[in-house]
């Protein structure tokens, strides 16, 4: 018996690892956030500063260092690569499969904890945030060895697994700051108390436990604070605590806001296709819950409500946020296909797989006014192939599921076939979609012109245009930005004597006149979607005035 947790955990990874690497370099990164990221782990590298953050040449306060530094690491074995700085967030989703697979196997067998793993792993943000550069899968994964270890720790009395848990919030910490303690003593403190009402027996940390706990936290993330202190003061966490993590949740920050109600869609969503599993599980799921044995029953719906209500709350939202509910999302579903299997629910499970197709149809209606209302035709002239193609595999899956649901004895198939879809669909976006996506990335094919062009000492600016971040990862800092005032365009090009700028096409013609005014030649060398890359050269004017700004 004491091996099926292990094998849950390695079923989960392996399935895990099947989703999320085949394909993980391909495309170049996505802006905002993958090409800010990765250019934050290659300055490290460049700059060889293992301790201040750097974006653009400039010191960076916006996030802690522990990603970073494991895409840096990952850069330098691999290269500066897309696929070396997604390979953290790609092994955080294979190592977060097998820890859900196991800690759910250990209390409800291998098959549910396999099916856990599964739908954590195929849910489409997990497959998503799990491929991308960034750093939310490596939080989730702190968050989630955090809780299961201290869930454990206070169900059977293990100071080894409570330290343990101490260590994942520490390492959570040094991923994105106080938001994983918060999110991990809320979810333990709220259900130790629906524990104590069930009447299940809690065992509560020695005080010499206690005391380790607390000496850990401070010994792993006391030293990068304290060194980034030194070097350029107070500023730093003021800004980092202060600004972006207390800033974030009082107030709105890069105009990322939204309702009270933001995440109820996000969540839909992003829990696809499983979601269409929820309401038919939570009814069986909370009935076990309030049995004294029900303490996974009660841990998962506690994790499931606790970040919802939480980020729901804060002034800044972002769809990811709310990754960290999804493994507790899929216990969930697992719980409910394991009873499913069992001979319970089964006219339920037939309605919620029925749902699937349903839904299939609302999204796609939803996709096409989506579409419409941003008029995004151009882009859907280029995938709108890979999205018809996708949804005819998924709702080919869904039907098949539907009839395994509907079999005797074949209904403990069903969340395998889904799985196996889901899957699919995410390999398909990966080889396929993704690709032709390209097309629609403007930056990463002129910054290739200007690297081929680009003398040594000459500069590359920005004027107008989004992808600045990119721009800066795939030339090299410092990017100048210029901005859109006329008056200080003259003052631009006559500061710089070599200047590659990326602008809109549409201002070519004005900007042409006003470098030939200047007694200075311009030509464009490239153009992509909308924008151009303009060379400016030539004798230098008689008074230049200041030199733009470095974009940070």
């Amino acid at each position: 018996m004491r091996f099926v947790p292990v094998r849950a955990a390695v079923l989960g990874a392996v399935f895990a690892a099947l989703i999320t690497l085949p394909g993980l370099g391909n495309g170049t990164l996505w802006d905002n956030s993958e090409t800010v990221y990765g250019e934050v782990a290659r300055e490290v590298l460049l700059t060889h500063d293992w301790v201040v953050m750097h974006v653009n040449g400039a010191e960076w306060f916006v996030q802690p260092p522990l990603f970073f530094w494991i895409a840096a690491l990952c850069a330098k074995v691999f290269g500066v690569t897309a696929f070396a700085l997604r390979l953290p967030a790609a092994l955080a989703t294979i190592a977060m499969g097998g820890a859900l697979g196991y800690a759910t196997a250990r209390v409800a067998g291998t098959r549910a904890g396999t099916v856990a793993a599964i739908v954590l792993s195929t849910s489409l943000m997990q497959a998503i945030v799990g491929r991308l550069a960034i750093m939310d899968a490596l939080l989730d994964l702190c968050v989630v060895i955090a809780i299961l270890c201290w869930f454990r720790a206070f169900a059977e009395g293990r100071p080894v697994a409570f330290l343990c848990g101490t260590l994942a919030v520490a390492l959570g910490t040094l991923v994105k700051g106080p938001v994983a303690p918060v999110i991990v003593v809320l979810v333990i403190a709220l259900w130790l108390v629906w524990e104590r009402r069930s009447g299940a027996t809690v065992a509560l940390p020695a005080p010499l436990t206690l005391l380790a706990a607390c000496a850990l936290f401070v010994v792993v993330t006391a030293p990068w604070f304290v060194l980034e202190a030194v070097r350029v003061g107070p500023t730093a966490a003021s800004e980092l605590i202060g600004h972006y993590t207390i800033g974030r949740y009082t107030g709105v920050i890069e105009n990322q806001r939204g309702p009270w109600w933001y995440y109820v869609p996000v969540l839909i969503l992003g829990f696809f296709p499983w979601i269409a599993f929820v309401p038919a599980a939570v009814g069986p799921v909370l009935d076990a819950a309030r049995t004294r044995a029900g303490s996974l029953e009660r841990l998962a719906l506690t994790w499931t409500i606790v970040p919802l209500v939480f980020f729901s709350f804060a002034q800044t939202k972002l769809p990811n946020y709310i990754a960290l509910m999804l493994p507790a999302m899929a216990i969930v579903v697992a719980l409910w296909f394991e009873r499913v299997a069992q001979a319970s629910d089964r006219r339920a499970a037939i309605v919620s797989a029925l749902t699937i197709p349903l839904f299939l149809g609302a999204l796609g209606i939803a996709i096409v006014i989506f579409i419409r209302n941003n008029h995004f035709e151009n882009a859907t002239a280029v995938i709108g192939p890979q999205v018809e193609i996708l949804g005819g595999l998924m709702l080919a899956g869904s039907l098949v599921t539907v009839a395994a649901v509907a079999a005797r004895g074949w209904n403990w198939l069903a969340p395998y076939l889904l799985g196996a879809t889901s899957g699919a669909l995410v390999l398909f976006i990966a080889f396929v979609a993704e690709p032709a996506a390209e097309t629609l990335k403007p930056i990463p094919p002129l910054a290739r012109i200007i690297q081929a062009q680009r003398a040594p000492g000459s500069t590359v600016g920005v004027r107008g245009v989004s992808g600045t971040y990119g721009l800066i990862f795939y030339t090299a800092p410092p990017v100048v930005t210029l901005e859109e005032d006329n008056s200080d365009f003259r003052t631009g090009i006559c500061a710089i004597s070599d200047l590659y700028l990326v602008t809109r096409i549409a201002d070519l013609p004005v900007l042409a006149q006003l470098v030939a005014a200047q007694g200075r030649q311009s030509a464009t060398i490239g153009q992509a979607r909308g924008v151009a890359v303009l060379h400016i050269d030539g004798p230098r004017c008689a008074e230049g005035s200041r030199r733009p700004t470095s974009h940070d």
